[in-house]
């Protein structure tokens, strides 16, 4: 739950640009409002803009004298913190200097670190420099317009920023300033896209259009833009039940998604893949900038123009299987896939192993279904699944879980079996249903910690 500050709204969590006071007219209790929104398990977040030009600093220890030092700084944002506040949005900061950029991103890592030194730190900035990704900060595409132009530019921007700034990137879902270009339409065709971004996250003006259901009441809400959409697409019943399609598979794959953040963290590799990252003998893959690989082994077609039935797309070497459909397809080359406006264009590749959930309602909740692994014939394949605590930095210290599960698809063998990187500290014992695709057979296996093998 992230709140605005004042002077971006009539009444945020602050009293003004820049304050880290908590406004009373919002929060008259803050310490008993916080407690009220940790116990429907929301993780609060809030906005500070209006950072000091100059703000310096090589670390938060550095001892300094002067108030723009980041040592010096971060102490305003203490006693906020201290009411469990989960995390900062630093946001504005176009203006900043490269240095103050560098030095905004450290405060907000090191800065709660000192108050929590065993919980992850998170903020979510508007900016950065190369180097900022050490601090583990979040960047968004910034205030974007509404446009369908827009939103297919985000895709090789997205590519992009992954491989030369940071993995950890998204957009505003919509584009954040409003324009008559703003429809159902392209509300859901963002939001698809966003679901298949490390970031995944609605937000702009006129803000309950920004809620799925928003579409269908009849009502703008706030109306915080000079331009917006007709009110004809405020009676639209497509996009709910379209957009939490999309949101239960971000959920589902949550254990996948997991794997690939932590891949992202020891070695760079960003979650969104240009093609040429897996394929890089392919002379028509490496030219595309207008899908892309999330991990290895889906293949994203994002819908980007207004009124698409036909996606035409390239499918690289290989056998690819339709996610929607489980429709095999041989790769190396172009193909028409109709869509519908509930259709995201995804494939899947023949080896991959998908790890799914069951659907959450938050992150943390505790779930008591088998996670189940999509395996694809076709040929052979590998994943580690990682899991950890999802809270402390003891995966630093190799507190984590890596399981590896090969697929041998000569033998039509699963192996699971413990990863050869040390395990420790988390409990490895679970329960997995195995798909096998495409004949859909299915079998129960409960892994223990320790080397199992299922024939199919």
């Amino acid at each position: 739950m992230i709140y605005l500050g004042t002077g971006y709204c009539p009444a945020g969590w602050n009293v003004g640009h820049g304050t880290l006071e908590f406004n009373p007219k919002t929060f008259d209790k803050p310490a008993e409002n916080l407690k009220a929104l940790f116990a429907h398990d929301f993780k609060v977040v809030l906005h500070i803009n209006k950072a000091p030009r100059d703000m310096f600093g090589n670390a938060i220890a550095e001892k300094s004298d002067s108030a723009l030092h980041i040592g010096n700084y971060w102490p305003r944002h203490r006693d906020a913190f201290a009411l469990g506040v989960a995390g900062w949005w630093p946001d504005d900061g176009d203006e900043l200097p490269i240095e103050a950029r560098l030095a905004r991103h450290r405060c907000y890592y090191e800065g709660p670190l000192l108050e929590r030194p065993n919980e992850r730190p998170w903020s979510f900035h508007r900016n950065g420099y190369a180097g900022v990704q050490r601090y583990g900060g979040w960047i968004w595409s910034g205030d974007v317009q509404s446009r369908w132009a827009t939103l297919a530019a985000h895709v090789p921007v997205s590519l992009n920023t992954s491989l030369s700034l940071t993995p950890f990137w998204g957009t505003d879902i919509g584009g954040f300033v409003p324009t008559k270009e703003l429809t159902g339409e392209l509300y859901v065709r963002w939001f698809q896209f966003a679901a298949f971004n490390p970031l995944f996250r609605s937000h702009g003006r006129t803000w309950k259009l920004r809620l799925p259901w928003g579409w269908n009441t009849g009502d703008f809400g706030p109306v915080e833009a000079k331009s917006g959409p007709d009110k004809s697409e405020l009676h639209n019943a497509d996009v709910e039940p379209i957009c939490r399609k999309y949101l239960e598979l971000r959920y589902r794959l949550l254990p996948y998604n997991y794997s690939l953040i932590r891949e992202a963290c020891d070695t760079g590799l960003p979650p969104m893949r240009a093609l040429w990252l897996h394929y890089p003998d392919d002379a028509t893959a490496v030219k595309l900038g207008d899908e892309y690989l999330w991990g290895r082994d889906f293949l994203v077609a994002p819908v980007v123009e207004k009124g698409t039935k036909n996606r035409h797309l390239y499918l690289p070497p290989g056998i690819w299987y339709d996610w929607w459909t489980g429709e095999k397809t041989a790769g190396k080359r172009w193909l028409d896939r109709p869509v519908d406006l509930a259709t995201l264009p995804l494939f899947v590749r023949a080896g991959a192993i998908v790890p799914l959930d069951p659907v959450r309602q938050f992150t943390a909740q505790t779930v008591s279904e088998p996670t189940t692994l999509k395996v694809y014939g076709g040929a052979d394949g590998e994943f580690v699944l990682y899991d950890d605590d999802g809270r402390s930095l003891d995966y630093l210290r190799g507190q984590g879980s890596w399981t590896k599960i090969a697929w041998d698809d000569a033998n039509r063998r699963l192996v699971i079996e413990p990863d050869s990187r040390k395990t420790g500290g988390i409990l490895t014992e679970r329960a997995f249903e195995v798909e096998v695709w495409p004949e859909r057979k299915r079998q129960r296996v409960m892994y223990q910690g320790k080397r199992v093998e299922v024939r199919f």
